[in-house]
């Protein structure tokens, strides 16, 4: 038989005031803790890897000769370029170490420093650095050395220009199996991982020379292919497209305009800076030329 409601029976559990249990000392101290590192280690990742941060002239020093650390000689290298374009007449006692980091083993470095030295064309050394840098092995790496090479009335890079804005074709460095593949369509950085190859029992990553958007993709994953082989072509990404028109802007020929015209369509893909921009490097070049 159920109670009633004026049934004396106690049900348990049904106190007006239940006694309210509190977390141990010792458990909110770990819980505080733990949230606090939480909150902490990704800006503490933000903090060593944001080349905004400012560095002191110590820190610039040795920042430019920690070889363990390319991501360190970026930032020194960004800092300076920021106080060549502010004009500060100090940053020259590290030009010396600039023209240096033109020949630096990691292709990132030498990529950032060819920017960097396009900030000042009085900078002894620069423009002679510039051109070596010309025939790097990295699309992006002469293709930032043109872009500079431009600020000082120089055109010797207007081939490495025009091919950024070409897309990029990867090729399979050695046969193998595709264990490993993005999709068409994606989003890609420089460095980004395309596809993987297994041949025996090495495995080879596939990377992607410059940043963009995956055109095509031949390496399908299970497949083997051969040495040699085109694995995908990337279509070169917005910035560098700009860039690359803004520089022929000035410096574009005739011959150019085949490879500047695309990006006067409106697509979907094509942002309309970039259209408008090709628009008036088309017109630039044809008055040029009349």
């Amino acid at each position: 038989m159920h109670p009633t409601p004026n049934s004396e029976t106690t049900i348990p559990g049904s106190q007006a005031n239940p006694p309210k249990h509190r977390m141990p000392t010792r458990n909110r101290i770990l819980f505080f803790l733990t949230a606090w590192l939480i909150v902490l280690m990704p800006f503490l990742f933000w903090w060593n890897t944001w080349f905004g941060r400012q560095l002191s002239d110590k820190d610039l020093r040795t920042y430019l000769h920690d070889e363990q650390k390319p991501r360190h000689i970026q930032h020194a290298l960004v800092q300076i370029g920021e106080r060549m374009s502010r004009h500060d007449a100090q940053v020259a006692q590290w030009y010396p170490e600039v023209v240096r980091l033109s020949a630096h083993p990691v292709e990132e470095v030498r990529n950032t420093d060819a920017w960097v030295m396009g900030q000042d064309t009085s900078g002894p050394g620069f423009h002679q650095a510039l051109l070596k840098m010309l025939g790097d092995s990295s699309t992006m790496v002469r293709g930032n050395a043109a872009l500079s090479l431009v600020r000082f009335g120089d055109a010797t890079g207007r081939p490495q220009i025009l091919a950024l804005l070409q897309p990029a074709t990867i090729t399979a460095p050695h046969g193998g199996k595709v264990v490993d593949a993005s999709t068409v369509g994606t989003s890609i950085r420089q460095g980004g991982l395309i596809a993987k190859l297994q041949d025996g029992g090495q495995t080879t990553e596939i990377r992607s020379p410059i940043t963009g958007r995956l055109h095509f993709v031949g390496a399908q994953i299970g497949a083997t292919i051969a040495a040699g082989a085109e694995v995908a072509t990337v279509d070169p990404g917005t910035d560098q497209v700009w860039e690359a028109l803004r520089a022929l802007y000035l410096i574009g020929q005739p011959d150019d305009l085949p490879a500047i015209l695309p990006f006067q369509r409106e697509l979907p893909d094509i942002p309309d800076h970039v259209r408008r921009q090709a628009i008036e490097t088309e017109k630039a070049i044809r008055e040029r030329n009349q």
